[in-house]
């Protein structure tokens, strides 16, 4: 494999943890309440935006960017990779379903069973809100693996394995068991106390598109997780 890219302190992304970087790819942490990239209704900094700054090296007539491979909510925080180049952009994508994600949630109440398999379809409506339908002819097929890792103070920490991945997908089938995610205002209990989503990306695992190698990375539980549950 090609040796990682050293970068000087200068050049680090700022706000974001950089966790690997090579000739293709770069890893990061995303921190809560950063979008992964602009929509049309915010134009806020956004992820993209930093590492679009980031490999241009301060200089804006640069012609390196940053290519988007896949997202996260806003209000998640967790490990995103991004491609340095379009190859590299279509690679992992047409190779994303090989790809392993796993995350951590807090949620309301003890979850019965303590782990097991939520499945069903989900679509999304005008409002953009996204929600479980039994007809498979109006929503797309939707699977998450959960396993409790702990329970406290009248929460329970899961640990998530993505088996699809289609938009909200472990919020809406998490509040869909009665069990929603602390923090989360769009599928769960309103304003519950929580300041943010305590839904975290903890690892992913995919091809490096060169080389071939599977490459791994993880980060330890956030320290609000800690302060919610103890």
């Amino acid at each position: 494999m090609k040796p990682p890219v050293k970068s000087a302190s200068r050049h680090q992304p700022k706000g974001l943890t950089l966790l690997h970087e090579d000739q293709e790819t770069i890893v990061v942490i995303k921190p809560f309440g950063l979008l992964t990239i602009g929509t049309d209704h915010d134009k806020s900094r956004t992820v993209h935006a930093i590492l679009n700054d980031y490999v241009r090296r301060g200089n804006p007539k640069s012609r390196h960017r940053a290519y988007v491979v896949h997202r996260l909510d806003r209000d998640t925080s967790g490990i995103l990779v991004f491609a340095k180049n379009e190859g590299a952009k279509r690679f992992l994508q047409e190779n994303w379903t090989d790809t392993e994600k796993q995350y951590l949630a807090v949620v309301h109440g003890r979850i019965l069973p303590p782990e097991g398999t939520i499945s069903g379809y989900l679509a999304e409506n005008s409002a953009l809100k996204v929600f479980t339908t039994p007809d498979p002819s109006k929503g797309k097929p939707a699977r998450t693996e959960y396993r409790t890792l702990r329970e406290a103070r009248g929460v329970t920490l899961l640990e998530i394995k993505l088996l699809t991945g289609r938009k909200h997908q472990i919020r809406v089938h998490l509040a869909d068991k009665g069990h929603p995610v602390l923090g989360d205002r769009k599928y769960g209990k309103g304003d519950d106390g929580h300041p943010w989503l305590a839904l975290h990306a903890q690892s992913l695992t995919f091809t490096q598109p060169v080389t071939g190698e599977r490459l791994t990375f993880s980060t330890p539980v956030p320290p609000y997780f800690v302060k919610i549950i103890g």
